[in-house]
């Protein structure tokens, strides 16, 4: 770590650290835009609990009903629609996916076009619900307002992923995450030191140091889960079995679905209080809250298994083991001990299902942990533990850094070859 560091402030890499100050100035002006509310609108009692993970994702920006209150979101739900409907759903998609490279650009155009109309819908949905005794023309205004935000961020994120490190909409995403980190440790230090009494002040900062401690412990867990892997052994038929290199595997992530499923279930959680709070109806609105709402058993447990049904149906979507046996066959591989065909079929299916009943109860465990913590903690609600936020923000610096490492790497090869 300490010498990747090194290697990055030497004169060697000065092109590597624009990238770097020019993915800090990006993620600068979306923060900047937060803050930015839309014209016309009063966001001083919005009430957006139902839209929390959205307002999570976008640094408080839905709180405040700033110009990227809808983030990038509209574009992650074009995306996993896109996905769906490449699984033989509509066989143009599903060509187009087996394209190559020239498949995917235009999937990419399409899905970007896609995520501007599902921005512009929710605009609408959105201005509707929190702009009473407004007209068309103010709920068109703003939701223009919100789709040219979102459009904008997508532009942003394209110019991080080429000109800058990381993948630019994940960049986007846990910038706005870790925009309130700060923000909830001073709660918390205030919640247990400011707050106390001359007496318990010593018991409140070993209070707020075991805090720190068991967040620090969910960060190397949920590191430990991401890195956590099945490797299957492939023996490939035109290399000697007693070459070293004649063996290889494949490598099964432990949580194969990343944090898609606990998106999935939120948006599908969210959708009734969606719908009550766009049609006024303060009796449905009783409902959601009572049996539908998060903060509700009945709501918690739906939520619980959401994620648990969406991390083995992504999973499947994303590993085709079909796809993946028939691959395996054309190129002359196979599992030791595993018949070429439909018992490999069988076999990595086997695998897949015992790996995300660890991934998916892990998944659904860090997204329950804030909730079951403002259960039973008097902390302000400001002040969580785990969570889905910290699961993605783990996620992003772990691939900015392997892409980090990659470059330096390649470019010390280089260096030594040049040098022969």
């Amino acid at each position: 770590m300490f010498n990747i560091i090194k290697q990055i402030f030497s004169p060697a890499n000065k092109d590597l650290r624009k990238k770097i100050g020019f993915t800090l100035l990006c993620l600068f002006i979306f923060k900047l835009g937060t803050a930015i509310v839309v014209p016309g609108v009063d966001n001083e009692n919005l009430n957006v609990g139902f839209l929390k993970l959205l307002d999570m994702m976008g640094g408080g920006a839905m709180q405040n009903f700033s110009i990227f209150a809808l983030g990038v979101m509209p574009y992650i739900t074009a995306s996993i629609v896109m996905q769906l409907l490449q699984m033989d759903i509509v066989p143009y998609f599903t060509e187009l996916s087996k394209q190559g490279q020239t498949g995917r650009n235009k999937i990419n155009q399409i899905t970007r076009i896609l995520g501007i109309i599902l921005a512009f819908v929710q605009g609408y949905m959105f201005s509707f619900a929190f702009m009473p005794g407004g007209d068309v023309l103010d709920y068109l205004e703003v939701s223009l307002v919100l789709t040219a935000g979102t459009a904008f961020l997508l532009w942003i994120g394209d110019r991080i992923t080429t000109k800058g490190l990381g993948n630019g909409i994940s960049m986007i995403i846990m910038a706005g995450i870790l925009a309130s980190t700060p923000y909830m440790f001073t709660q918390a230090w205030t919640a247990f030191v400011d707050m106390a009494t001359t007496q318990t002040a010593f018991l409140g900062i070993v209070k707020f140091i075991l805090f720190v401690l068991v967040y620090v412990a969910i960060i190397l867990g949920i590191l430990y889960v991401q890195l956590a892997e099945r490797r299957v052994p492939v023996q490939y038929a035109n290399k000697s079995t007693s070459s070293r290199n004649g063996a290889t595997y494949m490598p099964f992530k432990l949580n194969s679905a990343g944090v898609i499923p606990v998106i999935f279930a939120s948006a599908l959680i969210s959708v009734p209080a969606l719908i009550a709070q766009f049609s006024k109806n303060d009796a449905w609105m009783a409902f959601v809250n009572k049996w539908l709402s998060l903060s509700s058993v009945t709501g918690f447990i739906l939520f619980i298994l959401f994620i648990v049904l969406f991390s083995y149906f992504y999973t499947f979507i994303t590993i085709k083991p079909k796809e993946l046996s028939e691959n395996l066959q054309k190129n002359g591989g196979y599992i030791p001990g595993v018949r070429p065909g439909e018992e490999t079929e069988k076999y990595v299916s086997k695998v897949l299902i015992r790996i995300t009943v660890v991934g998916s109860i892990f998944l659904a465990a860090i997204a329950a942990l804030p909730y079951i913590f403002g259960a039973i903690s008097t902390l302000p609600t400001s002040v969580s533990l785990g969570g889905t936020g910290l699961m993605i923000v783990v996620s992003v610096i772990l691939e900015a850094y392997k892409q980090l490492e990659s470059q330096l790497i390649s470019r010390s090869y280089k260096s030594r070859r040049g040098r022969r």
